[in-house]
């Protein structure tokens, strides 16, 4: 983690935080925190968001609430500075919840959310042919696929965040750019609700980074909150979780987890995670390590 994503870490929870001191709820807070990290360009989400193999830039977000168990997410979005502020409005202004592709961008954009120029498609140009034709964009999109896929990376840096406010909600959001080396129109874990992130004021929240096509084929951020409404701690629920989907897929994932009574963890099975807490006195904790 370098000193200008730690001090970003910290901006975004002292936001938060400062949010929820106002009264505002746990949604706001989420909201406003991950914004912060979005508009920074240091991770992989919002003006920072990665190319995929025809360099375009395509989003992902989600958002939820533990009240009436709302939530809203939009995917591969392209050209919103703020992906999780229009996971929002599909949360509170739609009765859907999730919006998908250039209907996700052009709803983003009748509420008039900001535009960036960083993250407007540039589409690799390739010889037009005929649609018999085998050989076209598709084929040699995944041919660079195949050539490239063994590089595997972990330490996404998907961003997200967990708050409680003082009505007793809890709220979990996440937002990212997707994979290194990712197929046009692949989705990750990010949008999907229960597997990248899930509320409920019963159990808990939690929002999830790291490989997506593993935290999906075990819907985490659902186990792991039914683990928190049965009693387990936030600690032991995220490391029995992480634990299955090492052994299972040999998945890589870290989890933030906040239990509806302001208990909490930071966990990951990836070498580092970037994350923090702060508790509104002194400085803001922020690491790149936690109890694995």
């Amino acid at each position: 983690m370098s000193a200008a994503q730690q001090a970003c870490l910290a901006a975004a929870l002292v936001t938060g935080y400062e949010v929820l001191g106002r009264g505002a709820s746990s949604v706001e807070a989420v909201e406003k925190t991950i914004r912060v990290l979005e508009s920074s360009g240091l991770f992989n989400a919002g003006i920072g968001s990665r190319l995929q193999l025809d360099s375009v830039r395509r989003m992902d977000a989600s958002i939820m609430e533990g009240h009436r168990l709302r939530a809203g997410a939009v995917a591969a979005i392209e050209q919103i500075r703020h992906p999780i502020t229009a996971a929002r409005l599909v949360m509170e202004e739609t009765e859907h919840v999730l919006l998908v592709g250039e209907p996700a961008t052009r709803f983003a954009r009748h509420f008039k959310l900001k535009l960036d120029r960083q993250l407007s498609p540039k589409r690799t140009s390739f010889k037009a042919v005929r649609p018999r034709q085998v050989s076209g964009p598709t084929q040699k999109t995944l041919d660079l696929y195949r050539v490239m896929r063994i590089r595997r990376t972990v330490g996404l840096e998907t961003v997200g965040a967990v708050a409680l406010d003082r009505a007793g909600t809890v709220a979990a959001g996440a937002s990212t750019g997707g994979i290194a080396l990712m197929l046009p129109g692949r989705v990750g874990d990010t949008p999907l609700i229960g597997c990248g992130v899930y509320a409920d004021n019963v159990a808990g929240a939690v929002s999830m980074t790291g490989v997506g096509e593993g935290i999906i084929r075990i819907a985490v951020a659902k186990e792991i909150a039914d683990r928190l409404a049965a009693g387990a701690s936030p600690a032991a629920a995220a490391r029995s979780v992480l634990k299955k989907l090492v052994t299972r897929i040999r998945g890589a994932a870290g989890a933030l987890v906040l239990a509806p009574d302001g208990r909490f963890t930071i966990r990951h099975t990836t070498p580092r995670m970037a994350a923090g807490y702060w508790g509104g006195t002194g400085k803001p904790v922020v690491k790149d390590k936690f109890e694995r």
